[in-house]
């Protein structure tokens, strides 16, 4: 019942039928480049047990160094702060792998090329892989690769948009992203979806505008 709620409230935010502007930033069209399936309901049910007892990881699809650089990304791009902890304690990266591993073929394809291309455009910046380099550095580069966000074009550009896309939904979908972050209570009646309001996620607060 709390899964069905959060998914009915996030399709209402994605239709604007809330108040609040919540995770504008999903369904951007990137092209064709990725078509995220959703989770089946045993794949659903191995990442809850995995987010749940912190299990290490059994990878579907993704090859170690992979993982670890999705970890580092999917971070990156929703790091811990004082609210409530990031991607990498909310399992994001194994939530990619398990729907990278329910893609098709083209999806896998086309996001596996990306991920090599951020490796490669790391290396030819900062003379590593991206999970090899600083903080810093890997901000650098996901600035530059971000900025046609709303309209992107690269190869790169795209990778970006559908990664922090898998990566938002998989973080507003686990028990960290559901209870600690967006604050749910359970089944209990809510008025207004409190939904994520973090200004790098696309929200934009209405009292400002």
């Amino acid at each position: 019942m709390a899964q069905q709620r959060i998914d009915e409230e996030a399709q209402r935010v994605e239709q604007g039928m809330t108040r609040r502007a919540v995770l504008r930033t999903l369904g951007i069209g990137v092209g064709g480049f990725v078509v995220w399936p959703s989770l089946s309901s045993e794949a659903a049910e191995a990442l809850a047990i995995v987010q749940r007892t912190q299990a290490p990881a059994t990878l579907e699809f993704l090859t170690a160094a992979q993982y670890e650089t999705v970890g580092i990304l999917s971070e990156a791009i929703i790091p811990a702060d004082d609210h409530s902890p990031g991607a990498k304690a909310a399992r994001v990266a194994d939530y990619i792998d398990l729907l990278l591993a329910e893609s098709d073929a083209d999806t896998q394809k086309n996001w596996t090329e990306g991920l090599a291309a951020l490796d490669k455009s790391s290396e030819q910046r900062h003379g590593a892989p991206f999970a090899k380099v600083s903080a810093a550095q890997a901000g650098e580069l996901l600035t530059e690769i971000s900025k046609n966000e709303s309209a992107p074009e690269s190869m790169l550009e795209k990778f970006f948009v559908a990664t922090k896309d898998a990566t938002i939904r998989g973080y507003y979908t686990s028990e960290i992203g559901i209870h600690e972050e967006l604050e749910y209570k359970g089944n209990q009646y809510l008025p207004e979806f409190v939904g994520c309001t973090h200004p790098e996620h696309g929200y934009k607060d209405p009292k400002a505008q």
